[in-house]
């Protein structure tokens, strides 16, 4: 007796309730993990429909379309390896998949010498185009740049080639917030430092504040990227929990990009914002809320085309979500609600609600509401041409498709693409006879300039099922016909040699090398433009090339060719011992602070609004800077990330004022007033270096002695006008408070504080 085998029955079983699921529930998402798990042990000729089967219903599951590639991979199928990745890989902006690709690319490329890797080289470019800003990238950037290391270098000139390409790729490497931002950076200055020491220390000089920048905004972004389930399938919202909270983790990462954390320059950002987005629909597809946002924010970026675009995928894409759900009548009334005004009803609209009721409703329903569509002004040819194949594909009906089409030929005899379709028609049809009388009437009717692409489809029809002197003559009659159309018609009767090497040609084979045909190609490109170039040098040389600058471009170098510098001479340091002179002027407000409505605690004496005076009073420079700040959320901010923005931030040079004091530009660093106070300016230590008491100068005596004198009073001395140097001084005397009293923190802008004691 022969032993059962009981894993076979098993799977096949499997496979049996998965497909009786996927019958009641198409987007049963534990019916599809089954089915591709077990499609993975099958042949690849198995295996196939069931990947199609799946992918139909989850196009932008990316490591289904991964499994699919790597079954074709298992077995070198080199051309349904490529017809997958152009399907799937703009749509599934993942990094697992796209290193599949770049697999696969070096696969086929790594023995075809210094063509294979040139091949290979632009696969990374476009992989990093698209993908580069995902925070999992950080390997498919090392991977390049060790690409990029071994190619081999035969001269000093190629060496030089190769040293610029992996400097280039380090540099924007390290500025993207990656996992492996840290790693990338310090193998980036050995690499600088291996080249040359002295070039190192310039570059790593000018990209160690971006560096920080990136890295900082890195941590940042981890929190809302850990929040997001990248195995998630896309499929119409239940109301679950889960699919709840991944809208919502998606919602605040979008956000958090929207607000270019990094400070980036606005292409880049616009970039990254669409990136997400894009990656955001490979799991929220079936969410209209999601495309019309997307929409919204390119209508605000300017990118009105694009906007319009995704408006109008969102109410096919949303039909099409209810009509998959079953909801026939909803699904009507979206597309009714297209054809219902006049000034969105297009004919695209109708071809889709003919496909609509061809498919819910039936034959008779989609010819009935197409024979009341043709009579409507917004009816193209288009709307012809669809229904005609719907009737000849789906109905099998090739008499009316015909009729269709002569139908259509009546009102359409002077567009050429539908004469072409109808041509293409008769052909399946083998229809011999008519084609020829379909061209010489569409000839007869047609200007000679809009007759070109007719006459070289009815001379390839010749060509195929003709006899030589039937294309001859046709051949004749196109040059005597484009003859009388000025430069078209010189170029047809010069082109013998043209029509010689199309003549005898058939799909890729050709009649000569394919150097000859380059050669053909530029030579009828020159004689095109010949009449042109002079033109053509003119507006390319000429003040016109200005109005060819985008007006986003051009308002942008206005605003960073215009630095506005600070009035510095009325700028004076605040002293809480001073009495404040009465009758500030009003003008001197500042505009986007909300004045403390309530006094501040003052153990001091000062006057109830005291903030409100001192806010007038500090420099327009200053409150500024302090508003670019970012958002803290405590009384602790992310160390890292602001003095990320202060060491890219550019203060304006100072002027000497009427009172002869000077404000010196801050380069490296903020700086800190002396305790004494003069304006005289210093360099503040960043992060963990900074301390409060540094009793090992002898020039700081004077300051030590102020700071022991903050335990009698807190407002004793002059409060620095720096946040970072208050926020230290904060810190400090919490803990030397913490076992007498308590300090409660007083506004980072004003640098005011109380302090009470128990």
């Amino acid at each position: 007796m022969a032993p059962v085998d009981n894993g076979a029955q098993t799977e096949t079983k499997d496979q049996a309730i998965t497909s009786t699921t996927a019958a009641t529930d198409p987007y049963n998402v534990e019916a599809a993990e089954i089915l591709a798990s077990s499609a993975q042990h099958m042949p690849i000729a198995q295996a196939a429909p069931i990947y199609e089967q799946i992918l139909s219903l989850f196009p932008t599951a990316s490591k289904f379309w991964k499994q699919y590639a790597e079954a074709h991979m298992a077995v070198n199928n080199d051309d349904a390896i490529k017809q997958i990745f152009s399907r799937c890989l703009l749509n599934c902006l993942h990094v697992p998949l796209w290193r599949c690709y770049i697999r696969f690319i070096r696969k086929v490329n790594e023995k075809k010498g210094a063509e294979g890797q040139d091949e290979i080289r632009k696969a990374f470019d476009f992989m990093l185009g698209y993908v580069g800003a995902d925070m999992a990238s950080g390997p498919v950037w090392m991977e390049y740049i060790t690409f990029l290391k071994s190619l081999p270098a035969q001269t000093a000139q190629e060496e030089s080639i190769r040293m610029t390409a992996i400097r280039k790729t380090y540099q924007k490497a390290i500025i993207t917030p990656t996992h492996h931002v840290e790693q990338l950076w310090r193998e980036y200055e050995h690499f600088e430092n291996s080249v040359s020491r002295q070039l190192a220390k310039g570059l790593i000089s000018e990209y160690q504040p971006k560096y920080n920048s990136a890295r900082a905004v890195y941590r940042e972004q981890k929190k809302y990227v850990d929040e997001i389930d990248y195995n998630m399938l896309a499929v119409p919202p239940t109301g679950s929990f889960k699919e709840e909270q991944q809208w919502m983790a998606w919602k605040r990462f979008l956000m958090f990009e929207k607000g270019n954390p990094q400070r980036i320059d606005s292409a880049s950002s616009n970039k990254r914002i669409i990136f997400t987005h894009e990656q955001c629909l490979m799991y929220l597809y079936h969410y209209p809320d999601v495309w019309y946002d997307y929409a919204t924010w390119h209508a605000k970026s300017g990118s009105i085309d694009a906007a319009i675009k995704i408006q109008k995928s969102l109410k096919y894409a949303y039909a099409e979500l209810e009509e998959s759900r079953g909801a026939i009548q909803p699904a009507r009334k979206i597309y009714e609600s297209l054809l219902g005004d006049g000034v969105s009803a297009t004919a695209l609209a109708h071809i889709q609600f003919i496909r609509f009721l061809r498919r819910n409703e039936g034959v008779e329903a989609a010819r009935k509401y197409f024979l009341d569509a043709r009579k409507s002004p917004d009816c193209s040819y288009h709307v012809f041409v669809a229904y005609a194949l719907i009737a000849f594909c789906l109905d099998k009906d090739p008499k009316f498709a015909h009729s269709i089409f002569e139908a259509g030929l009546k009102r359409f005899m002077h567009e050429p693409v539908y004469i072409l379709e109808y041509a293409d028609f008769l052909s399946r049809l083998n229809d011999e006879k008519n084609i020829r009388a379909l061209f010489e009437r569409a000839l007869s009717s047609l200007p000679p300039e809009e007759s070109v692409e007719v006459w070289k489809r009815y001379i390839q029809f010749e060509q195929t099922y003709g006899d030589l002197a039937s294309m001859l003559k046709v051949e004749q009659r196109r040059k005597e016909a484009l003859s009388r159309t000025g430069e078209e018609g010189a170029s047809a009767l010069e082109s013998s040699l043209q029509d010689i090497v199309s003549r005898y040609s058939f799909m890729d084979l050709w009649p000569c090398s394919s150097k000859d045909l380059d050669h053909l190609a530029r030579q009828e490109l020159l004689a095109k433009n010949i009449s042109k170039k002079a033109e053509k040098s003119a507006v390319c040389n000429g003040p016109a090339t200005l109005d060819k600058i985008p007006a986003v471009l051009a308002s942008n170098s206005n605003v960073f060719g215009k630095v506005i510098y600070p009035d510095t001479s009325r700028s004076v340091i605040y002293d809480p011992r001073q009495k404040l002179e009465a009758g500030i002027p009003p003008s001197t407000t500042v505009s986007g602070f909300k004045a403390a409505s309530n006094p501040l605690s003052n153990p001091t004496g000062l006057a109830p609004n005291v903030f409100d005076k001192m806010l007038k009073a500090t420099p327009p420079a200053l409150i500024s800077f302090l508003a670019n700040l970012p958002i803290v959320e405590g009384p602790t901010p992310n160390v890292d990330i602001v003095l990320s923005i202060c060491l890219q931030s550019d203060l304006p040079v100072g002027k000497t004022g009427k009172s002869g004091a000077t404000q010196n530009p801050m380069s490296s660093g903020p700086a800190t007033s002396d305790p004494s106070g003069s304006s005289r300016s210093r360099p503040v230590p960043s992060g963990s270096s900074f301390k409060t008491r540094d009793r090992q100068s002898g020039k700081r005596k004077d300051r030590d002695r102020q700071e022991e004198d903050e335990t009698v009073s807190v407002h004793s001395q002059p409060l620095p006008r720096d946040v970072f140097r208050i926020r230290q001084i904060q810190k400090s005397r919490a803990g030397t408070t913490s076992q007498t009293g308590s300090v409660s923190y007083g506004s980072a802008l004003s640098g005011d504080m109380s302090g009470s004691t128990s």
